[in-house]
This record gives structure tokens, C-alpha cells and sequence, in this order.
């Protein structure tokens, strides 16, 4: 009787304000309210509006523009994308429904698009490229010595990676990708050696692109992306 009785509940999800805030905004689009090329309020009004700090509101305006919802336009502030109102709620649902913790599809398609951009930036990189993903992956040290998780200069040093790769289609995919893997890592409470563990991996990814060896840099990231998932999925099952 009492498991019959449990059946009745659900799973309670605690939505992130950011998130409130983008579903506001498709409910709006969907009312016909926002159209393509209306320009929004300020930070400060929104924030003002949505009672929360200009923070969240600076982050689902940031999340909208990753996906193309919003753009920010010299002199006008933040308007609608010019893209029909079907097509801008499926791309606000499809941001919604990636929160929704599909860390393993996320995860197997992030290690795909890495994998590819380590071997075309290994094969691509120039000597400034090279000395900007150096300098990255001493950020991240630096931040890791202070006994900080060091997340945005992780995924920073991934970002160099694409860039150096000099794909521009793979680059947009992966900075399409990063805020989620971001939002993602936050809620994991990896150990410091475990950071440690990412700064090793990441220099055998850097040794690969450094010396120009493609089937190096493609396996090291292999091997850093299957770490990886490895121990997000081992934190949750402690959790």
C-alpha cells in the first residue's frame, strides 16, 4: 500500500531563474507578443520586472544568443532573431528541454566534435594559435594551484582548441554546446585531484597539437572526453 501511495508523487524540479525567465520569453513569442525584430527591455528593467538579480537575466539573455534567438546589435540593444515564430519556440524548447539533465547524449556528442577539432587543430595551428593554447592551459594550472575548480578556464582552453582548428562550423558547434556543459559541471562536486587529473589530460591534448601530430591530439582527446564522462557519471551516482 505505501509503495501504491509513493506512486502518486513526482520528482520535484527546482527551476534555475535563468530558465523561468527563458520560458517567459517563449511564452511571449508564442502569444504573438515578441516578434521577430522587437527589441527588449534593458538588463536593468528586466531584472527590475523579473525581481532577480541582472545576473540571470544576463544569462538567458547570453543562452539565447548561443542559439540564435536573440541578437545584440550595435546601437539598438537586444532584438528577436528574424526567424519565424515555429522556429524560434522549438529552438527555445530544444534549451529547455537539454536542462533537463540528457547528460549523456550532451556528453557523447561534445566528445565527437572535440575529437575532430584536437586533430584539425593539430594539424592547423600556427604559432600564435599555439601560444594562445599555452596560455590557456597555464590559466587553468593557476586556477587549479588556488584550489579553484577552475571551470570557464577549462572550457576556455576547449574553445582554443576549436578555434585553432580553424573550422568555423565546428567552432559554432562547439560554442553552441559549452554554456550546457558548463551549467552541467557546475552542479558536479568534483575533488581537486580530479582537476588535476584534467590538467594532465589536457597536456597530452597540447602536446599533440604542439607538435603536429593528428593521431595523438585525436587520442588524447578521446581519452579526456571518456575520463570525463567517466567521473561525471560516477559523482552522480554518489549523489
Amino acid at each position: 500500500m505505501k509503495e501504491h501511495t509513493l506512486d502518486l508523487f513526482q520528482k520535484i524540479e527546482m527551476h534555475h531563474p535563468s530558465d523561468m525567465i527563458i520560458q517567459q520569453i517563449q511564452d511571449r513569442i508564442s502569444q504573438g507578443v515578441l516578434k521577430p525584430g522587437t527589441k527588449l527591455p534593458s538588463e536593468r528593467e528586466l531584472s527590475q520586472q523579473f525581481h532577480v538579480g541582472r545576473g540571470y537575466v544576463r544569462q538567458a539573455l547570453k543562452k539565447l544568443e548561443f542559439y540564435g534567438i536573440v541578437q545584440t546589435l550595435p546601437k539598438q540593444g537586444t532584438v528577436i532573431a528574424s526567424l519565424g515564430v515555429k522556429a524560434l519556440e522549438g529552438l527555445i524548447a530544444n534549451i529547455l528541454h537539454l536542462d533537463k539533465k540528457d547528460y549523456h547524449s550532451l556528453l557523447e556528442t561534445r566528445t565527437i566534435l572535440e575529437m575532430h577539432s584536437a586533430e584539425l587543430a593539430a594539424r592547423h595551428a600556427g604559432a600564435e594559435e599555439k601560444a594562445a593554447l599555452q596560455q590557456r592551459h597555464q590559466d587553468f594550472r593557476h586556477r587549479i594551484e588556488e584550489g579553484n575548480r577552475g571551470l570557464e578556464e577549462d572550457h576556455l582552453f576547449h574553445l582554443c582548441i576549436a578555434e585553432s582548428s580553424r573550422n568555423s562550423v565546428l567552432t559554432s558547434l562547439i560554442g553552441l554546446i559549452t554554456p550546457d556543459i558548463i551549467m552541467m559541471n557546475r552542479d558536479a562536486g568534483d575533488m581537486l585531484s580530479s582537476r588535476r587529473d584534467t590538467f594532465a589530460e589536457h597536456q597530452e591534448i597540447l602536446d599533440g597539437i604542439v607538435s603536429g601530430d593528428q593521431r595523438k591530439a585525436r587520442s588524447a582527446m578521446r581519452f579526456h572526453m571518456e575520463q570525463s564522462i567517466e567521473r561525471r557519471f560516477a559523482d552522480q551516482k554518489k549523489s
